[in-house]
């Protein structure tokens, strides 16, 4: 794989994380959350960031049940992923989402204690590790 940027976002009802990542590095960096209503984002925010790192692909996480049946949300992320397909004509791949948000609050206690858990930090942060998991291990394609 050549060097890629590629956006991978932790979708939820009123808040999206948001990650940049590089495939030659295989790492991920946070970005700003995106504020969201009933799971819809301000779109010309999503725009500028788009526009910002203009990546090759998007990588949606998933959020499944333990045993790997869909959620109520699964559909909500779903509809986001394919809302961004056909807004930016992007390939958007999904990926298995399960236990990021709890890793991400390990991580993030880790540098910085209580205080480093804001549910904004925790989302971008699973979105980072969204986006590495599925470097490791690609999921579900739309």
């Amino acid at each position: 794989m050549n060097n890629q940027t590629i956006l991978a976002f932790d979708f939820g009802m009123k808040s999206i994380g948001v990650a940049v990542g590089q495939s030659i590095t295989g790492t991920a960096s946070p970005l700003a959350a995106l504020q969201a209503r009933d799971g819809i984002p301000d779109w010309e925010v999503v725009t500028q960031v788009l526009k910002e790192w203009q990546p090759s692909a998007l990588v949606v996480g998933l959020p499944l049940n333990m045993d790997g049946t869909p959620q109520a949300i699964t559909a909500n992320a779903k509809k986001f992923g394919r809302r961004l397909a056909h807004k930016f004509n992007l390939k958007v791949h999904y990926q298995d989402e399960r236990l990021t948000t709890v890793e991400a609050k390990a991580r993030l206690f880790e540098f910085g204690g209580y205080k480093k858990l804001s549910k904004e930090k925790v989302d971008s942060v699973s979105a980072c590790l969204i986006y590495e998991s599925w470097l490791v291990e690609p999921t579900q394609e739309q």
